[in-house]
């Protein structure tokens, strides 16, 4: 494995750095999560159209960049250092790769080109609470049961003359209030006999109903959609379960969360270097105290161990996606476990980083009018979202079976 970045993912780094930094300071920010959509629509069309960022992980062939998840996980780590408030996430991470593994060729053709331009930003609807389990990151459902079946906030599907209709409600839809397509999880086949799958609504269905949700973390928002007898289009072919490729994007989904928290991670341990560095008590900088630098050193290492797991996520990710056929098996459970302890890893590395941002900053690191708050917010809204970091590792550990007594 050469650990080294090429020269083409250097310069997506530093390009979307220097673009973040000029669009995505502190007074845009709050500005953009305070809109209806929670984003900046104008932000959207520039990292589309200049750097076509909801393309880089699509072949070119729909007008994409044709790169793996690697780059995609680096694109993420800079959007994660400047918390900027775009579709990435719900579109390239979540969304589209559905649309790319399942969709038959003429959806692909219809909708891949779109989401590339930006024109069409995409939402995966699946339960909120359920969304780690769907993507086999906290345990595995084979029989879809997260979805709740138009029960408990899930979606029951019917076929009829005209195609099919969906029925039922989910909550904590990242994205889902503004998205212009829905990838909806819903139950099919009655009770007894009853499967999952993935149906595609367009936003502006007749029968659709979406509100923004007010969440911990405003930088991420969320949307409830609910559903009366919507009229949708099946994703793919019926005879295709999606539930193995939703399992199997949730390996690319944990890389680029991790890559995510650990960029903001870095950049509020930054900030908070910068200010003892600068504040001054009894006559001398605050960060020259012993028990300073202990605290930010330690802090430091957490969040360097948390960005080589977080890189070693990515790029496991794009090898089995590109050279699945000639792994070993010990290798695969090594790289289905990799995305989950990575961001279990990067997850503590936030909380950690943010929790020692808003201490050290002293009084103004409590204020709403400080920053500091916002990272700490992504923090503890990412694990309620993708975690507990506990259940990530032990299903991590599960899977490599860990704790299995070895046989005679």
């Amino acid at each position: 494995m050469d650990a080294r970045f090429t020269d083409e993912q250097d310069e997506i780094r530093r390009t979307l750095r220097e673009l973040l930094g000029k669009r995505c300071r502190p007074e845009e920010l709050r500005a953009a999560v305070d809109t209806p959509a929670g984003h900046d629509p104008a932000l959207w069309t520039i990292l589309a159209e200049q750097l076509g960022l909801p393309g880089l992980a699509l072949p070119a062939t729909y007008g994409g960049v044709g790169c793996t998840a690697t780059e995609l996980a680096l694109a993420c780590e800079e959007t994660g250092r400047a918390l900027a408030p775009t579709p990435l996430l719900a579109t390239a991470v979540l969304a589209t790769p559905l649309l790319l593994a399942l969709g038959t060729d003429a959806q692909r053709a219809d909708l891949l080109p779109r989401v590339t331009s930006g024109a069409l930003t995409a939402a995966l609807a699946v339960p909120g609470p359920a969304l780690t389990t769907a993507l086999a990151l906290t345990g595995h459902d084979r029989r879809g049961e997260w979805a709740g079946g138009g029960r408990a906030g899930g979606v029951q599907a019917r076929r009829t003359e005209d195609g099919w209709q969906l029925y039922g409600q989910v909550d904590q839809v990242l994205d889902g209030h503004s998205a212009g397509l829905l990838v909806v999880a819903a139950h099919t086949g009655g009770f007894a006999r009853s499967r999952v799958l993935l149906f595609l609504v367009r936003g502006d269905a007749a029968g659709l109903t979406r509100a923004r949700r007010t969440a911990l973390d405003a930088t991420r928002p969320q949307g409830r959609i609910q559903l009366r007898y919507v009229s949708a289009e099946l994703l793919g072919d019926e005879t295709v379960d999606p539930l193995p490729a939703l399992a199997r994007l949730g390996d690319t989904a944990a890389a680029c969360l991790a890559a995510e928290a650990v960029g903001a991670a870095g950049r509020v341990l930054e900030r908070t270097v910068e200010y003892v560095g600068q504040r001054e008590q009894f006559g001398r900088p605050v960060g020259s105290f012993q028990a300073v630098k202990h605290r930010l050193a330690d802090a430091y290492v957490q969040v360097q161990a948390a960005r080589s797991a977080a890189y070693y996520a990515a790029w496991a990710a794009a090898a089995e996606a590109t050279d699945s056929a000639t792994v070993t098996a010990t290798a695969t459970t090594r790289e289905e476990t990799a995305g989950a302890l990575a961001l279990a890893q990067a997850l503590d590395a936030l909380h950690r980083a943010a929790a020692e941002g808003i201490q050290l900053h002293g009084g103004i690191g409590f204020t709403w009018e400080h920053e500091a708050h916002l990272y700490f917010k992504r923090a503890a809204g990412d694990e309620l979202l993708f975690g507990p970091v506990h259940r990530l590792r032990a299903h991590a550990a599960d899977a490599a079976h860990v704790f299995e007594e070895a046989g005679p």
